[in-house]
Order: structure tokens, then C-alpha cells, then sequence
């Protein structure tokens, strides 16, 4: 399913049948048993900030799968030019490249993310966004580290890890944002998606204002 400003569209069955083989082959690596919904696309997408619509802030997408998230930020005014999507899928792969020329897309595993970024062009602390469609939860937990470490690491000081889950805490867990100095708000729940998902947004917290020094004596 795509999303657009006008009348919702259906999925494409070719679409359908290359994400039910991806998940056949591999579904620990695949968040679902079907691509993500119109209200789960518009949550996630809501979640930008600011500064992902300026023109040079990069926008990063991990597990792109069919691309319904890619077509979201599109149409909510990301440019194209702007977008680095990955996908480690290759029948899915090829489908991104086909639906979306002008978007730079990698068939690459998550965990290479920064080197990724860094192949394009896109230096630390500047993405605004990443926006992730990854399984976190069916995911092991080193690579899981290995994500999110490098993911924010790219970050922009106002920048955001935007992730949905199904189950019913954030799928980065307490440690991992204690490690990263992460902040994370859950943002709602899109309860029409199969299965209804919830949405998290992480961004870096604010460092703790200086306590002023002392007078002397």
C-alpha cells in the first residue's frame, strides 16, 4: 500500500507476493506477514522533525521492504534527493528501485548503516530522521546494539529514530538508551494496521543544565 494526499491506493499484488516470499525465507528478518498500513505509514512519517524538510537534511529508512514509508515521506514534502533507503531483501530491492529512481537505495544490512551514509556523502550528527520498519524484537540483540549505535550516531542534535513495534514496550530497550542518551515517547498506536502497531520516537536528551559554581568564601 502507498500513501498519497488523495484517495488511499490497494497494494500491488506483485508487491504483496515479493514481501510473503521475503518473510517465507526469512522471517525473523521481517517485521511482518504483510506490508504496513496507510495509519501506521502517516504515524510514522508525523514523527519527523522540523528539520527533516530542509533541503539538505538527510533522511535515512532501514527495511524499507515495499516501500509504503517511502512513498509516506515523499508525499509528506521529503525530497527524493534527500532519502537513503535500505533494504537487505533483494527481490525487494529491485521492486524500491523500480518504484523509486530517483531515491538512492542500497541492498545492505541495517548494521552497516553508517558506512552506508558515509559512502553517500551523509557525515555524523546531520540525518534528521531515520525511520525504521526493522523487527527489533525478532532481531538478536548484539545486532539490535549494532542499529541503533550506529543510527544515532548519524543523528542531527534535533534529530529522530522513529520505530514501530507489536509488542507492548519499546522495542529499544532501557540499557541501550541509558548507553546512547536516548529519550524515547511513544507516539500512538495505529490500531487499523494488521497487526495494530505502536510507534516510538528516540531523540538524544537534553544534556543536564550546569549547576552554578559555588561563591567563595
Amino acid at each position: 500500500m502507498t500513501i498519497s494526499t488523495g484517495a488511499t491506493r490497494r497494494h500491488d499484488p506483485a508487491h504483496w507476493l515479493a514481501f510473503v516470499r521475503a518473510w517465507a525465507r526469512d522471517p525473523l528478518r521481517t517485521a511482518a506477514v504483510s506490508p504496513s498500513g496507510t495509519q501506521l505509514a502517516r504515524l510514522m512519517v508525523a514523527q519527523l522533525p522540523a528539520v527533516a524538510f530542509a533541503a539538505d537534511a538527510p533522511v535515512i529508512e532501514l527495511g524499507a521492504g515495499t516501500g509504503v514509508f517511502t512513498q509516506a515521506l515523499l508525499d509528506a514534502g521529503v525530497a527524493p534527493q534527500q532519502l537513503l533507503v535500505i533494504e537487505l531483501n533483494r527481490d525487494l530491492h529491485r521492486i524500491l528501485m523500480r518504484r523509486f529512481p530517483r531515491v538512492r537505495v542500497e541492498c545492505a544490512d541495517a548494521c552497516h548503516i553508517a558506512e552506508l551514509a558515509a559512502r553517500h556523502g551523509i557525515a555524523g550528527h546531520s540525518v534528521a530522521a531515520v525511520i525504521s520498519g526493522l523487527g527489533l524484537l525478532s532481531m538478536p540483540r548484539a545486532v539490535v546494539a549494532r542499529v541503533i549505535a550506529a543510527s544515532t550516531s548519524l543523528l542531527h542534535p534535533q534529530g529522530r529514530l522513529v520505530q514501530f513495534t507489536y509488542g507492548p514496550f519499546s522495542p529499544v530497550p532501557p540499557a541501550l538508551r541509558e548507553r546512547h542518551g536516548l529519550r524515547a515517547q511513544r507516539c500512538g498506536v495505529a490500531w487499523r494496521n494488521m497487526p495494530p502497531a505502536t510507534v516510538y520516537s528516540y531523540r538524544h536528551a537534553a544534556p543536564a543544565p550546569a549547576r552554578p559554581a559555588a561563591a567563595a568564601d
